[in-house]
């Protein structure tokens, strides 16, 4: 088999036994304790934690996965890889052991066709009913079958929460590959992993405890480049076909064929997954940077072309691998081919960057090694990371090829006093724990949020729970939950309501709301009285606020499309904030837009405000939604049922937000300002509704004032601005006329008192360039050689100019001499050097000095 063989069997097998497949998720994932999807369990954790139901019993994935654990090992081996895809099978609560095991053995054996006699498996050793499955339905013989501790054969989603054993499936490569006795005893060249059935069977508690789930889960994983090469008959994952086209179109870079030189190997192996797995990435929508999943993503970049150029290969080589990979991936994941332009567009622009980085860091770096210390000291390690932008790692990988060691303990403290001195977020306090907000969700139930339609902006409710803690000032801050509400909590990138919550004996001031769990909303809030729980309530809504949010959100989604028609589809959302006054729209972008394509931008986004086409939402299903061609983003997590909005033609966007009824309540969008936020990230500040009236009336406030000013009209304004800046630059040039006419005339007069063709006189009044320029003056007379010039120039500034013919004596030693006695320094060219300093009294000592050196 082929690889996209081996996913379409893998995948066909549990179809046909009642398993939905379900399309991999992004790289990016929604789990915020991971920054990457490093498993094909990641996006189904929240079924399997008990957060949401899962929407089908039993499920089937090839997702992709990175992870960084072992990169300093990639490229020395054979099987190491920072991207891969995770084959699995996953039940929610519908089959367990009995069934998970079979149907792994029938599809190794019969579908894949490995030998059974060669196949290992580990167990807990806690897991008699495991053993006794491979046994008695699968024909395991007991010989093979190895029990294992906790360390092996255990899998746990961390100190608490959803856990059990597992089994491990291991193929035999035979005696050439090692010591024999099986995986347990023998050597991991010869018994390589195959599969990882996890058994989800038990919960743990806070203490260790340990107790049977209700429901039991099954998760499994079996890596695509762990199964491939034994299929295909390769020792090697590089020597298949997921590898082979990428490994010689690096060597063809390189000038080596692959298999000549061990040393050249070990780079190409590294250049070509790195390749893939930058590909991967940033097709994903994961951007350069200097932190994050964007730091990640520069490291893996970096180490690719650093094993590149010290192979000597000085052209750029990261289009070559993206190529490589697209042509070898993009069957199976085909956004590498719609993306490429922007791929390689990015991988460009930081390969280009790098090469700057690395011309700055390694002299640094040379002259360090220089020394003969082998260590490397932390503070050296620092600086090149905080000035030349060098990454520590690097630092590392280039300090451990010469021998030497980093201090990382002194760099990691260096940059901890770094972030401590930066840190200035304010830290929000918490009035309830999350075990409190999973009893009131338990016992209560999800929030009903009812507040979408302006009939809605009041409601009744009931008070079902109150948390209450004491605010910086010791006033009454409390978190009140609602069975039903018509405030939205933040999200998306939209403020949270506020508003009040009313009952027969207190009143809440609702000043934000937010999510304390997955479906439970908090009403964040300060009271006067007392609000109890069981009690009835009038909830109602800010109502201009809110009205003022909607806008604002709907023109985020038009600007965003006319973004993407202007630039082009590789702009994606990387972050947003909708309030009442203002809204924040964060883009990807690989350079600055210029003037032009940004009017060109709001024409369009007020173009579609113009038709005031209505505002239509649709709730659906996550495949038809994405069927539909709904714009989704990867950092936002969906459900499996979604809401859809479709603000005019051209804008179509998975959104949980508020909006307007139809475009033309939004009123002028207006620009209010365009920045950089970070490599690849631009921003967008703009206004609506009666915030952008606002501004244009201040704007023609503005212009009507300058004009009153010019004593013109308002449409004259910037002629009548022209002629006056054109009558400026006239006397300007007529002013510099007449300075230089002074400036030749005084150059004559002190020419005229030189004594032995050296001229050095005090001149207050002058500014150090104008004081330059005159000693030049002077000494293009043929009667003096040295000239210099001292003096105050601006009442509190001294300024020391020495210039003399063909450098001798050199003008910068005398500067440099003198410096001390006008209290500064200085500097410039044998033939020309200016020094300043603050201290006036000293002038005349200085030119006495200047007057000996001079002379000598």
């Amino acid at each position: 088999m082929d690889a996209n063989e081996l996913r379409a069997a893998f995948t066909r097998f549990f179809t046909d036994r009642g398993h939905t497949a379900v399309p991999s998720a992004s790289l990016i994932p929604h789990d915020p304790s991971v920054l990457f999807t490093i498993a094909g369990m990641v996006p189904f954790k929240p079924y399997f934690v008990g957060d949401e139901q899962a929407p089908w019993p039993r499920a089937t994935s090839v997702q992709k996965c990175f992870r960084t654990v072992d990169i300093e090992i990639v490229g020395t081996d054979t099987y190491h890889c920072t991207f891969f895809e995770m084959l699995g099978n996953f039940s929610f609560g519908d089959y367990f052991k009995e069934d998970a095991i079979p149907l792994a053995w029938e599809l190794l054996t019969d579908v894949f066709g490995l030998d059974g006699d060669r196949l290992w498996v580990t167990v807990h050793d806690s897991d008699n009913e495991a053993e006794q499955i491979w046994i008695d339905k699968v024909g395991m013989a007991p010989e093979r079958i190895q029990g294992m501790g906790d360390d092996d054969n255990f899998w746990a989603m961390g100190d608490t929460g959803p856990c059990g054993p597992d089994s491990e499936i291991f193929i035999d490569k035979g005696p050439e590959y090692g010591e024999g006795g099986g995986p347990k005893f023998g050597d991991e060249d010869r018994y390589v992993e195959l599969w990882n059935l996890v058994f989800m069977q038990f919960n743990q508690a806070a203490d260790g405890t340990r107790t049977e789930l209700p429901k039991k889960n099954i998760d499994t994983g079996a890596g695509l480049e762990r199964i491939l090469p034994i299929l295909q008959g390769h020792d090697s994952v590089f020597d298949t076909d997921l590898f082979a086209p990428i490994i010689e179109a690096a060597a063809s870079t390189v000038g080596t064929p692959y298999g000549r030189d061990e040393k050249t190997d070990i780079a190409l192996r590294l250049m070509a997954d790195h390749g893939r797995a930058m590909a991967m990435l940033v097709s994903d929508g994961v951007l350069p940077a200097n932190e994050g999943r964007g730091y990640v993503l520069r490291r893996v970049v970096r180490r690719a072309v650093l094993a590149a150029r010290r192979l000597g290969v000085d052209r750029p080589v990261t289009p070559v691998l993206v190529d490589a990979a697209t042509e070898v991936l993009g069957g199976a994941w085909p956004a590498l081919i719609e993306n490429n332009d922007v791929i390689l567009s990015v991988l460009e622009r930081e390969e280009a960057g790098f090469d700057r980085t690395l011309r700055a860091g390694l002299g640094r770096l040379e002259e360090a090694f220089a020394t003969g210390d082998k260590v490397l000291g932390g503070d050296v390690a620092f600086t090149l990371h905080d000035t030349h932008g060098f990454p520590v790692e690097l630092t590392e990988e280039l300090a451990r090829d010469a021998g030497v060691e980093v201090d990382r303990a002194a760099f990691d403290e260096a940059m901890t006093a770094q972030r401590s001195r930066a840190r200035a977020a304010a830290r929000a306090s918490k009035v309830g724990d999350e075990s409190a907000y999973r009893s009131v969700l338990e016992i209560e139930g999800s929030t009903h949020f009812v507040g979408r339609s302006a009939s809605h902006y009041e409601v009744p409710a009931r008070v079902v729970a109150v948390m209450a803690g004491a605010d910086a000032d010791g006033g009454n801050d409390v978190e009140i939950f609602l069975d039903q509400t018509p405030f939205y909590a933040e999200g998306g990138g939209q403020v949270g309501d506020t508003g009040t919550i009313v009952t027969e004996t207190g009143r809440a001031e609702v000043y934000d709301t937010v999510y304390a769990l997955p479906g439970l909303i908090a009403h964040k809030a300060r009271v006067t009285g007392e609000l109890v729980a069981g009690q009835d309530a009038l909830a109602s809504i800010d109502v201009a606020r809110r009205e003022a949010i909607r806008r604002n959100h709907t023109a985020t989604h038009l600007l965003h499309a006319a973004l993407r028609t202007v630039l082009g589809d590789h702009v994606r959302q990387q972050g947003s904030l909708v309030a009442p006054d203002r809204l924040r729209f964060d883009f990807s972008h690989h350079g600055q837009p210029t003037p032009e394509e940004l009017e060109e931008v709001f024409d369009l986004a007020n173009a579609a405000v113009l038709t005031d086409d209505p505002v239509q939402t649709t709730e659906t299903s996550l495949q038809e939604a994405e069927r539909m061609g709904a714009l989704r983003f990867f950092e936002d997590k969906y459900g499996e049922q979604v809401r859809v909005i479709q603000a005019g033609g051209a804008s179509l966007e998975f959104c949980g937000g508020t909006h307007v009824d139809s475009l033309g309540q939004i009123g002028l969008i207006s620009l209010v300002s365009e920045e950089s936020i970070g490599s690849n990230k631009r921003r967008i500040f703009a206004v609506t509704g009666r915030a952008s009236i606002d501004r244009v009336n201040a704007r023609e406030h503005l212009v009507r004032s300058a004009a009153d000013l010019l004593r013109t009209e308002p449409d004259e304004l910037l002629a009548t601005l022209e002629r006056v800046l054109a009558r400026q630059r006239q006397s300007d040039k007529e002013l510099q006329k007449l300075r230089q006419q002074s400036s030749e005339s005084l150059a004559t007069e002190l020419a005229a008192g030189a004594e032995g063709g050296t001229v050095v006189v005090r001149q207050d009044g002058v500014e150090p360039d104008a004081l330059r320029s005159l000693a030049q003056a002077v000494l293009r007379h043929d009667s003096v050689e040295r000239v210099a010039l001292a003096g105050l120039s601006d009442g509190a500034k001294v300024a020391l100019v020495v210039a003399t013919a063909d450098g001798d004596p050199n003008a910068t030693e005398v500067v440099r001499a003198v410096g001390d006695l006008i209290g500064g320094g200085g500097g410039g060219s044998p033939a020309l050097a200016l020094a300043g300093g603050r201290n006036a009294s000293g002038i005349d000592e200085a030119l006495a000095e200047v007057r000996r050196l001079l002379s000598a």
